[in-house]
C-alpha cells in the first residue's frame, strides 16, 4: 500500500475478507449452487485468487475501476471478490442495459476493463468498443474472439491473499437508476459494506451457518450484492442462485433445495403466489421472507402468510445507504405496513421536504422526507460534487422518500417524493390507492401513477394485471376504488395490462407507464 499517511490511522479492511475468512473456517461447505453445479467455499476462494492473479498480470491494482457484466452465476462472485482483493474497484453493470448505456457507465466510471459473461457480449462488447475499454470474457467458448479470463487465470500465478485497504477506500461504484438525467455513480467504501454485513448478522437478519438463501435478486444491484452475496457468504450460508427469475421455477427451487430464507422484491412475492395457485410444490424449510426495493402491499403479505405459513420482514434502503437502513428485525414480529426501525448505529429522522438548504427535523407523527445518517452512507457521487452536496446536507442523506415516524421509532413510507400526484391541489399518494385496488379478489398487481391533465393538473391512472379468467371491467375497478377512496384520490383512468414493466431490480417502472399513457 502506497499510502503511509498516519492522519487516517493505520486500520485496514477489505470486503474480500468476507470470502477469504469463510473459506478458511468452512472450506468444504457449499457456498453457491446454480442449476446442478455446486461450489464450495474453499474452491470459490481458490478460483477467486487465480482470477485475481490474471487481473494483476494485466496490471490491475489498487484504485483501478473494473466493470462487471455477469448474471447470477458463480463467476459473478469470483470476479467481484477478485477485483476487490486487488484493492481495485468493482463497477457492476445492470444486465439489461443496452450498448449505449453500457458505454456511458464505462466512460463515467473510468473503467480500465470490462469483464463480460458470454451471453451478454452482444451489448457488452459493443459498449466497450465505443468507449475504448478492453473486454475479458467468462463462460465463453475458446473461439469467442475475446480473451478468456478462465484461460488467463490458468496461466497466471494466483494471489496469496487480499490487499489491505483503508476503511474509506472505494470498493464499488453502483449506478443509481437515475429518474432524472443520467445515472450517478454512488461510491461505496470497504468500511460501509463490511459494517453492513456485521450489523445485519448481529442484530437484524437471522442468517445461520448452513442456511440456504434464495439468490434470485440481481447481484449487480445493491440488495442482491450486500444482503444476499456478502452477508450470506459471511454467515457461511449456501446461496441458491437463479440467473433469471420466474415464479414457477423459483417455487420449485425453494422446495428442491430446502431454502430457509427467501429474499425478494414485492413483484417476486406476487409471482410466487401466482405460481402456488397451480403448483403443488411448497418450501417446507422456509423460516421467513425478506422484502425490500419497493413497498410491499399488505394484501401480498397477508396472502403469503396464508399460502406459505411464514412472515415477510420488510426493510428499506437505497444504493446510497449500502443499502439497508431500516428493517422489521427478525426475532420481533413485523409491523405490517412499516419498514421497521433504523438498524444499529443508524439514525433516520423525518425532515421538512421543502427546506432544501438545511435539515429541519419534524416531530414524530408528521409527514416529511426520510433523512439518514450513520456508518452506511456512501462517500458521494463520482465526479458530481453538486449532486453530492444536494443529497447529503448537514451530514444527513436526503432519501427523496416521504414518510412518518411513530413514538416507537417505527417508520412508514408513504411514497417517493417524485411519485406523489397532485390533483386539483390535493396530494395523492399512489401507494394508498394501490393498497385499495389490491384488495379486489381478481387483481394480481396494480401500479398507480399521475398523467398530465389540462383541468386538474394531474389525473390518477392505474395499470392493473388481472387473474386468469377475471371478469371485472375497467369501469368496475373504477367503481370499486371510488367506493373506498375520497373523490380526489380514486383513478379515473384504468388500463388492463398483461404485465407491468419492470426495471432490472424488479421495481415497477411507473415512469414508463406514464409515458405510454401520454403517448396513447
Amino acid at each position: 500500500m502506497t499510502n503511509n499517511n498516519s492522519a487516517e490511522g493505520f486500520a485496514t479492511i477489505s470486503v474480500a475478507a468476507i470470502l477469504a475468512e469463510s473459506a478458511r473456517r468452512t472450506p468444504d461447505s457449499i457456498a453457491l449452487v446454480v442449476g446442478g453445479d455446486e461450489v464450495s467455499y474453499g474452491d470459490l476462494w481458490r478460483q477467486t485468487r487465480a482470477y485475481a492473479g490474471a487481473l494483476r498480470a494485466r496490471d490491475i491494482g489498487p484504485g483501478d475501476a473494473v466493470a462487471v457484466l455477469i448474471p447470477n452465476v458463480p463467476d459473478f462472485a469470483r470476479v467481484y471478490y477478485a477485483i476487490l482483493s486487488l484493492g481495485a474497484i468493482v463497477v457492476p453493470v445492470h444486465a439489461l442495459l443496452k450498448a449505449r448505456e453500457i458505454e456511458y457507465v464505462l466512460q463515467d466510471s473510468g473503467a480500465r476493463l470490462l469483464v463480460c459473461a458470454a451471453p451478454l457480449l452482444p451489448e457488452g462488447a459493443a459498449g466497450a468498443e465505443a468507449s475504448g475499454v478492453g473486454v475479458l470474457t467468462v463462460m465463453a467458448p475458446d473461439d469467442s474472439g475475446f480473451p478468456r479470463l478462465e484461460a488467463e487465470a490458468a496461466g497466471a500465478e494466483p494471489i496469496r491473499t487480499y490487499e489491505p485497504c483503508r476503511p474509506s477506500d472505494t470498493a464499488t461504484i453502483l449506478y443509481t437508476s437515475g429518474t432524472t438525467g443520467k445515472p450517478k455513480g454512488a461510491l461505496g467504501t470497504h468500511f460501509a459494506l463490511v459494517e453492513q454485513t456485521s450489523v445485519l448478522l448481529t442484530s437484524v437478519m437471522d442468517f445461520r451457518p448452513g442456511d440456504v438463501l434464495f439468490g434470485g435478486l440481481p447481484l449487480f444491484h445493491t440488495f442482491g450484492q450486500t444482503v444476499v452475496l456478502n452477508t450470506g457468504l459471511r454467515a457461511g450460508a449456501t446461496i441458491v442462485l437463479m440467473p433469471r427469475f420466474n415464479g414457477e421455477d423459483a417455487l420449485k427451487l425453494l422446495a428442491r433445495h430446502d431454502v430457509n430464507v427467501f429474499l425478494g422484491v414485492p413483484t417476486m412475492y406476487v409471482a410466487l403466489l401466482e405460481a402456488a395457485k397451480t403448483l403443488p410444490d411448497r418450501p417446507a424449510a422456509l423460516r421467513y421472507g425478506i422484502s425490500g426495493g419497493a413497498s410491499l402491499p399488505l394484501a401480498v403479505m397477508d396472502k403469503f402468510r396464508d399460502v406459505f405459513g411464514v412472515e415477510i420482514h420488510e426493510g428499506y434502503g437505497l444504493t446510497e445507504t449500502s443499502p439497508v437502513a431500516a428493517f422489521n428485525h427478525v426475532g420481533t414480529p413485523p409491523r405490517p405496513g412499516t419498514i421497521g426501525v433504523p438498524i444499529w448505529g443508524v439514525d433516520i429522522e423525518i425532515a421538512r421536504p421543502e427546506v432544501v438548504e438545511r435539515i429541519e427535523l419534524l416531530p414524530n407523527g408528521e409527514l416529511g422526507e426520510l433523512v439518514i445518517r450513520g456508518h452506511l452512507l456512501m462517500k458521494g457521487y463520482l465526479n458530481r460534487p453538486e449532486a453530492t452536496a444536494e443529497a447529503v446536507v448537514d451530514g444527513w442523506f436526503r432519501s427523496g422518500d416521504l414518510g412518518t415516524k411513530d413514538d416507537d421509532g417505527y417508520l412508514t413510507i408513504v411514497d417517493r417524493k417524485k411519485d406523489m400526484i397532485i390533483r386539483n391541489g390535493f396530494n395523492v399518494y399512489p401507494r394508498e390507492v394501490e393498497e385499495v385496488l389490491l384488495t379486489h379478489p381478481q387483481v394480481v398487481s396494480a401500479a398507480v401513477y399521475g398523467i398530465p391533465h389540462d383541468v386538474h393538473g394531474q389525473e390518477i391512472a392505474a395499470a392493473i394485471v388481472l387473474d386468469a379468467g377475471a371478469t371485472v371491467s375497467e369501469a368496475g375497478l373504477i367503481d370499486f376504488a371510488s367506493a373506498q377512496l375520497a373523490a380526489y384520490k380514486y383513478p379515473r383512468v384504468v388500463r388492463l395490462v398483461s404485465e407491468l414493466p419492470l426495471g432490472p431490480s424488479g421495481k415497477i417502472l411507473k415512469r414508463k407507464l406514464a409515458e405510454d399513457s401520454s403517448g396513447s
